[in-house]
């Protein structure tokens, strides 16, 4: 397979309101909106967002996401804590921390209950980093 695309998309109650979540506090733009889907992008990444109702959706999976996790990595975690937790005032669903397996993160969730977990690469601990691939 010749793969051209690949990005997810959030089946969602709240189909305007994530839409801003994205728009305002991650910078994604909108390339395309309908009552029922929008379509998200910030330079290379794509984000999509519809109403779990729509019936594109085959019945038996018409319902809001469920267990979704979102990794967004950026040069300062720190900062973002900041900004998006500080200063906007989004609740921590998990508090800014190191972890040994190689990570500077929180999470946050969006309006939908997706969790977005803002992340800075770190070194992992001896014991993690010969778990990792080599490049």
């Amino acid at each position: 397979m010749e793969l051209s695309g690949f990005y997810p998309v959030i089946c969602t109650e709240r189909l305007a309101e994530s839409r801003d979540f994205y728009v305002r506090l991650f910078g994604f733009e909108v390339t395309f909106e309908a009552d029922w889907y929008v379509s998200l992008r910030r330079g290379a990444y794509e984000l999509a967002l519809l109403d779990h109702g729509h019936p594109t959706l085959p019945e038996a999976y018409r319902m809001p996401v469920r267990g979704l996790l979102l990794n967004f990595e950026v040069a300062d975690v720190d900062a973002e804590w900041r900004r998006l937790v500080l200063g906007e005032g989004l609740a921590p669903e998990l508090e800014l921390r190191s972890e040994d397996f190689g990570q500077r993160h929180f999470i946050v969730a969006d309006p939908s209950g997706v969790l977005v977990d803002v992340i800075t690469p770190t070194a992992p601990s001896e014991e993690y980093a010969a778990r990792y691939a080599s490049p």
